[in-house]
């Protein structure tokens, strides 16, 4: 009985740990769809240039993405070292003290509905098989064999923008210049209305709230850029 329910438990954790990250990975290129959207109609209100569009919208491409692969990196490294701090700490302890931790992991075992009895000895066998994963889990919420990558963040979140990104800049080159504004913006929209959806589904949240969120700050996104655009270019900046 003992093993599907751990084979559940982890199935479970992992099905969550891909919802996570198929989660920061639509709202990653939403960021890109907005900001780079933004980016583009502005500089649309103020010039047709098909060159200083390109220009502009590459120059948001590179550094959005590259601020948000930093940013992660920079994140999730810090949550690392405190995992990895938290591990040493763990161990020293179970070292140099090691009743109290048995003590300790049968009082969070008990604190999950096991009678003490049941809870010393789950905490007693764990212990004997591997003190310092029992703990790290029960105790810690960590998986010693499965911490988290700094790396595999940042490449993420930089592939995640850069995607949502490639769209308003390409809307906003490739058509004829009467038309690369409409076709910016009805993309956009589209995109967020599919991004807002699918970000509320993962997330177990109402669809229609998340998707007037998304479309409604990309739409304000775009119409105060292409404003301030239209106004510089008229001002001849």
């Amino acid at each position: 009985m003992t093993e599907p329910t751990h084979a559940g438990e982890a199935h479970g954790r992992a099905l969550g740990e891909r919802l996570n990250w198929l989660r920061a990975a639509v709202l990653g290129a939403n960021d890109g769809i907005v900001s780079t959207a933004g980016l583009v109609v502005g500089v649309a209100g103020a010039t047709d240039h098909r060159s200083a569009l390109l220009t502009a919208g590459l120059a948001g491409l590179l550094a959005g993405s590259m601020s948000m692969a930093a940013g992660e990196y920079v994140s999730v490294s810090t949550q690392r070292d405190s995992e990895m701090a938290a591990l040493a700490l763990e161990r020293r302890e179970l070292r140099e003290q090691p009743e109290a931790e048995l003590e300790e992991l049968t009082g969070l075992l008990q604190e999950r509905g096991m009678s003490h009895e049941v809870a010393r000895e789950a905490a007693e066998q764990l212990t004997e098989r591997d003190a310092l994963r029992a703990h790290a889990r029960v105790e810690l919420g960590i998986d010693p064999d499965e911490l988290t990558n700094p790396w595999h963040a940042a490449w993420a979140s930089f592939l995640a923008f850069t995607v949502g990104a490639l769209l308003p800049l390409l809307a906003i080159v490739l058509p004829p210049a009467d038309w690369r504004l409409p076709v910016t913006v009805v993309s956009v929209l589209a995109a967020l209305v599919l991004t807002g959806w699918t970000s509320a589904r993962l997330g177990g949240a109402r669809p229609g709230q998340a998707v007037l969120r998304n479309v409604a700050g990309g739409a304000l996104a775009m119409g105060v850029t292409y404003a301030a655009g239209a106004l510089l270019g008229a001002a001849g900046v």
